[in-house]
């Protein structure tokens, strides 16, 4: 049977392995690791990158936590006693290049299990250009699908409606970027083992390095202007909004006592918010504006 220490071992291999790509396609940046203890139980790596040639501010995270059942999980999951504990592994992964050409990205791949025998994994990786380029979309999205076609034919379409969901800005009427997937509580209600869940986990993770990286050296060298850099600002805010106003696992993080630093690696150096802005007809801001649409076919 698999263990939730053969889970945690396998996310810190992850870790490093992204940790690496990353390091090697920046050519700079160098991840500095702040080792962490949870006052409560466990604790984590967090691993910073900043100012590199391609990255201006990333984390890839690692974390194992243990404890009580926070209050709010114990009535999401409808639990009567109060004295069970939870523990929860996983990593997540938030890069803001400097380069306005290079799409933003995030990833989460996680495990959850309670003491009562309740477990699920979950998970999520989506891309947030700053300017949307349908090849670079479409290249996301065929890797997602095919990471997803191999382990379940329905996988892609159910997870990727999930993540349009998921990763939507309801004030401002738009989704995040062009979406990925997203998908959470995958148990064995699902008709697949706990080792088959996790090897489609597995795959998903694998694939962020590859992908990513690919995406950061076709666009690192692109020309932009000041102009660019401006409106980088205005999506990044918009960024900043989803993470602070909806994001679960920021609330998550916070709500059982993580380390805010980390919790918050997500948020950008630098952010902008521009009074009632509205792109010029025709340019590629108002193209990109016209593709944070729910339910377009990225493949």
């Amino acid at each position: 049977m698999l263990t939730k220490e053969e889970i945690t071992e396998w996310f810190k291999s992850l870790q490093d392995s992204i940790c690496k790509a990353l390091e090697t396609e920046d050519g700079k940046g160098r991840f500095l690791e702040d080792n962490w203890v949870r006052e409560e139980g466990g604790g984590g790596r967090t691993r910073i990158i900043q100012h590199g040639n391609v990255i201006e501010k990333g984390g890839v995270l690692f974390s194992a936590v243990h404890g009580p059942v926070p209050e709010f999980l114990s009535k999401e999951t409808k639990l009567s006693d109060h004295q069970h504990t939870f523990y929860a592994t996983g990593v997540s992964i938030v890069i803001h290049p400097s380069n306005p050409m290079v799409p933003i990205i995030h990833m989460n791949v996680r495990y959850f299990e309670m003491s009562n025998g309740t477990w699920w994994f979950g998970g999520g990786i989506d891309l947030t250009p700053h300017y949307v380029v349908e090849d670079d979309a479409g290249f996301f999205h065929r890797a997602l699908k095919q990471a997803c076609d191999n382990h379940n034919p329905t996988y892609y379409t159910e997870f990727k409606k999930w993540a349009d969901e998921y990763f939507y800005i309801p004030h401002r009427k738009e989704t995040r970027g062009v979406g990925g997937i997203f998908f959470d509580k995958l148990n064995s209600a699902s008709g697949k083992s706990k080792e088959e869940l996790f090897g489609f986990v597995k795959e998903v993770g694998n694939t962020f390095a590859p992908v990513y990286t690919s995406l950061m050296n076709r666009n690192k060298s692109k020309a932009f202007t000041e102009d660019n850099k401006q409106w980088q600002l205005l999506r990044r805010g918009r960024y900043v909004e989803f993470n602070l106003v909806y994001d679960k696992g920021t609330k998550f993080g916070l709500e059982t006592n993580g380390r805010t630093e980390s919790i918050l690696m997500s948020l950008p150096e630098t952010a902008g918010w521009q009074y009632n802005y509205t792109p010029d007809r025709g340019s590629p801001e108002e193209f990109t504006l016209s593709h944070l649409k729910k339910g377009i076919d990225r493949l």
